[in-house]
């Protein structure tokens, strides 16, 4: 009895074993395929907000129409370096990740300076 017991504890744990090594596979390549989106949605969505950003400083006046124009230039030129980036090869490689979110911080800080620096439009 103790030995049948003993089979079926054994049968048990490499059954569980296998289960876990299978789920984790299938997690891992889960993973990787959101990670993709996650930074495309990030990188993407903070294009976005920056854009909205310019937007609402031309808006409040806090923009005048030179900062505005210029911000926006340097804005189709990130979109434009992420566009070339993407068609080089299979999505954005690491290093090109870390070039555009560096960019995209300078643009931002750039952003803030220009929204905050005392120059109005004109009324």
């Amino acid at each position: 009895m103790k030995k049948f017991l003993g089979v079926i504890f054994t049968s048990l744990i490499i059954v569980c074993g296998l289960s876990a090594t299978s789920f984790a596979q299938r997690s891992e390549t889960t993973s990787v395929s959101q990670n993709r989106r996650y930074h495309r949605s990030n990188i993407n969505q903070r294009q976005e907000n920056q854009q909205n950003r310019i937007a609402q400083g031309i808006k409040s006046g806090q923009l005048n129409p030179r900062e505005a124009a210029r911000l926006k230039r340097q804005e189709t030129h990130l979109n434009r370096v992420e566009s070339r980036y993407r068609k080089s090869g299979n999505g954005l490689s690491p290093s090109e990740r870390a070039r555009l979110q560096r960019d995209l911080n300078r643009e931002s800080r750039r952003i803030h300076t220009q929204r905050h620096d005392g120059q109005t439009q004109p009324r």
